[in-house]
């Protein structure tokens, strides 16, 4: 019998593996904002301090460590100067620095708070964002963040389902807030919970369409916050109100051509301020077109998307908005070099010929029966004799 599968890392260490690279001078300190994340244990029989056994998981998980398993091991195999490093405590007899055991590395990150870690990581990464001096660009930098939500990988088990987590993230990929969503419940009454950690002054929130909630136009407002919210008939008033509009009679503000992916996209966009849309602090309607050419098999789509902003025409010009879009849009596809291989279609040759090729799904072999339990009449022969 197979041994069981080691649970995977908490999703708020896996957060540092996309923390992109900066000089040692002006790189904060992890263990700064790590010692402000409550101790779960009980203060009689602490052996190892938290700080410490934090710190080596968050080392581990920075050297590869895909499971509670692989960081207990890691921390196991550690050398003296790296536990010194570490802040692991000494043996007063022999001056040597143990090792904690694996278990209880991973009994403490079971137990661990996981909105308090979440945020001592998501002010960790805020930190190491740079700030843009004013001389780099005449315009004011804004900020814009991306709030979506996402499964955990491996998460799901026979007795639970899968681990749902609604992350805001910069349009660069890092995650500045993360939070779990209730297992009977969805991710709307997690967003103003999850943005209350983070500065939002002057900040572009953009967000799916199922976020497109008065509720959260409100608060965002409330916070001096902008919001690029996506139109659907989820709100048929509010989607009817933005697509009457004379669409056809406005200029062309901004064009945009790319190639990835084995197709070609154009994206047209209008703007058109107006100050009597059904949505708290809406200024200005977008109306984006995208044609879509399959390179491969020739096939054209075309989509009509609307959205809504509290950027005024003067906050925010056309290319800016296009960016912002893209920026909602860019995090879910995957990178040119993660691009699914393309796999053949029809007939496969040698022990593959037969099963069927799809994209992204490996084709199995037929499974031949012995020549002893095929059925005669499945044989080339001869006609019977007739008399």
């Amino acid at each position: 019998m197979p041994a069981p599968a080691s649970p995977p890392i908490p999703a708020s260490l896996s957060r540092l593996l996309h923390a992109t690279s900066g000089e040692a001078a002006g790189i904060p300190d992890l263990r700064r904002f790590l010692a402000a994340v409550p101790d779960p244990r009980r203060s009689r029989g602490r052996r190892y301090p938290l700080l410490a056994l934090v710190v080596g998981a968050a080392a581990a998980v920075l050297a590869g460590a895909k499971s509670l398993a692989a960081i207990g091991e890691w921390i196991t195999d550690t050398p003296q100067a790296v536990r010194t490093a570490l802040g692991l405590p000494a043996d007063p007899l022999t001056g040597l620095r143990p090792a904690p055991h694996p278990g209880t590395v991973r009994r403490l990150l079971e137990r661990l708070d996981g909105d308090a870690f979440d945020a001592a990581i998501g002010a960790y990464l805020t930190a190491r964002i740079p700030t843009p001096r004013a001389q780099d660009k005449p315009r004011p930098i804004r900020r814009a963040l991306a709030v979506d939500g996402k499964t955990l990988r491996g998460s799901r088990t026979a007795a639970c389902a899968a681990v749902r987590l609604l992350a805001a993230m910069d349009h660069t990929g890092t995650v500045l807030a993360q939070r779990q969503i209730a297992t009977k419940s969805n991710e709307i009454p997690s967003f103003a919970p999850l943005l209350e950690s983070v500065d939002l002054a002057g900040t572009v929130i953009t967000a799916d369409a199922l976020h497109t909630q008065y509720g959260h136009g409100r608060y965002l407002r409330g916070r001096d916050a902008h919001y690029l919210a996506i139109v659907k008939k989820n709100h048929p008033g509010l989607h009817r109100q933005v697509k009457k509009l004379p669409w056809r009679d406005l200029p062309l503000e901004h064009r945009e051509r790319s190639r990835g992916h084995h197709r070609e996209e154009i994206r047209r966009l209008k703007v058109r301020a107006y100050r009597h849309l059904d949505f708290p602090g809406a200024k200005q309607a977008i109306q984006v077109v995208r044609w879509r050419r399959d390179q491969g098999a020739g096939q054209v789509t075309v989509e009509r998307v609307y959205l809504i902003t509290s950027r005024d025409v003067t906050e925010a010009t056309p290319a800016e908005l296009a960016a912002w879009i893209r920026g909602q849009l860019g995090h879910r596809e995957p990178p040119a070099s993660c691009a699914r291989p393309h796999l053949p279609r029809g007939r496969l040759q040698g022990p593959y010929r037969g099963a069927a090729a799809c994209h992204g799904v490996p084709a199995q072999p037929r499974r031949r029966r012995a020549a002893a339990q095929r059925r005669p009449e499945h044989r080339h022969c001869s006609p019977p004799h007739r008399p």
